[in-house]
């Protein structure tokens, strides 16, 4: 039988400040058992060691720019990626050995899927102290993720959607325009993403956070009244 070669996918890890946990983020990538894989790094302007961990890695795309948040990196990435699907992860998580694989077998089996998610396992960061462990709510089990760490999407179909917000909660934003244009999404059964918690990330969802939110709850929810309203 004819061996065709697999699809490029291009892993985007943006990166600021996160040398600490770069390198086992990197790794989770490299040991990924789908090949081939593009690993771009967006350096979004750390003044820690990032650049020099990333840089290390021969089969890394390491670009830098001026901080301008996460959504920025992301889309700086995307417009280096040559891969024809997409997969995304934040520089202090680790994706699972099969992660890619599992995604890849789901969208060559129905041509119809836009995008692929996973389940997530948390995990509290074993270096923490006991006293800063306890303040962590960390789920036993895994739970289902519809996050951009968990995704694996056509190039194409990203496209359709466009680019990330640069506002804080972009993952939120672009999730929200996806589910309005249709996109056809699946949550497979498999835990792909192994989600670290940590001091830095106690605590996310700061009051400015929770009020981008709530924009892009309303933005969404004017947009599909407008598309109702067209119709009529």
């Amino acid at each position: 039988m004819q061996q065709y070669p697999r699809p490029l996918v291009t892993a985007i890890v943006p990166v600021h400040n996160g040398e600490r946990y770069l390198t086992a983020a990197l790794e989770s990538v490299l040991a990924q058992r789908y090949r081939p894989v593009e690993l771009i790094v967006v350096d979004d302007g750390s003044t820690d060691r990032s650049g020099q961990v990333a840089r290390s890695y021969p089969g890394v795309r390491y670009h830098r720019q001026p901080n301008r948040g996460a959504g920025v990196a992301k889309n700086t990435a995307v417009d280096l990626a040559t891969g024809a699907y997409f997969a995304f992860l934040d520089s202090d998580d680790l994706w699972t050995e099969y992660k890619l694989e599992r995604q890849m077998e789901a969208l060559d089996a129905d041509g119809s899927l836009d995008l692929v998610f996973g389940h997530v396992q948390q995990f509290v960061s074993p270096e923490l102290p006991d006293a800063l462990r306890t303040r962590f709510k960390c789920p036993s089990g895994p739970v289902p993720g519809r996050l951009p760490a968990t995704m694996l999407v056509r190039r194409a179909s990203f496209f359709r959607v466009g680019y990330f917000s640069a506002a804080i909660g972009e993952a939120l934003d672009w999730a929200l325009r996806a589910r309005e244009l249709g996109l056809n999404s699946w949550v497979l059964p498999d835990v792909v993403l192994r989600r670290r918690l940590h001091s830095a990330n106690a605590a996310r969802l700061t009051p400015r956070a929770r009020r981008e939110y709530v924009r892009y709850m309303k933005a969404s929810l004017d947009r599909r009244r407008s598309d109702t309203g067209d119709r009529e």
